[in-house]
């Protein structure tokens, strides 16, 4: 890679953003890839606008700020949808990954600023409902994100994802949330 791969996240404070892009960024630093994920926020606050990023290269990064040009938007609160913010800096052809039922194709008619990029959608927020009993899809989003953007076997995905949060949550808690990123992994569209 000449330059590092990147992904932007779009979110609110409270539906997982920065938690996305940290459990990305240490499943793909298995692999022997440099890394960095990191947050950036406004004022700090549940519900607040957030966004995280994702550097991802074969070779050290050595850029230390937002990213600007993304490979990749993944768009974590659908509220966020008709805003400029989510689509600024993505080239034409590049992907769009958005939490809404809506199919890729109804929702570039809803949001006609997304026709020129390739956009998938899975419903995250009914997967961590019916699943996680909580509106927190940033775990369904991951599945999706690694169906739409193969950046690591998904078996090794799974396993980097429960190592992790075996370290923070209840097996029951790890149990749901490797369920809701299987589930999202199958019905991304």
């Amino acid at each position: 890679m000449e330059k590092p791969f990147e992904i932007r996240w779009h979110g609110r404070g409270g539906l997982g953003a920065k938690t996305a892009a940290l459990l990305l960024g240490e499943a793909l630093a298995k692999t022997g890839k440099y890394i960095q994920a990191f947050p950036e926020y406004g004022p700090e606050r549940r519900g607040a606008p957030v966004k995280s990023y994702n550097r991802i290269s074969d070779k050290p990064i050595r850029i230390h700020s937002g990213i600007k040009e993304p490979d990749v938007v993944v768009v974590i609160d659908p509220t966020l949808l008709g805003t400029k913010a989510v689509v600024e800096g993505l080239k034409p052809g590049n992907k769009f990954l958005a939490n809404s039922s809506l199919s890729p194709e109804d929702l570039k008619k809803k949001f006609p600023q997304l026709e020129p990029f390739e956009v998938h959608t899975v419903d995250a927020t009914k997967i961590a409902l019916d699943i996680l009993g909580r509106n927190i899809p940033n775990t369904p989003m991951l599945g999706a994100l690694i169906k739409v953007l193969p950046l690591l076997p998904f078996d090794d995905f799974l396993k980097a994802i429960e190592e992790r949060l075996s370290h923070k949550f209840s097996t029951d808690i790890v149990e749901k949330n490797i369920e809701a990123v299987k589930r999202a992994y199958e019905e991304v569209e």
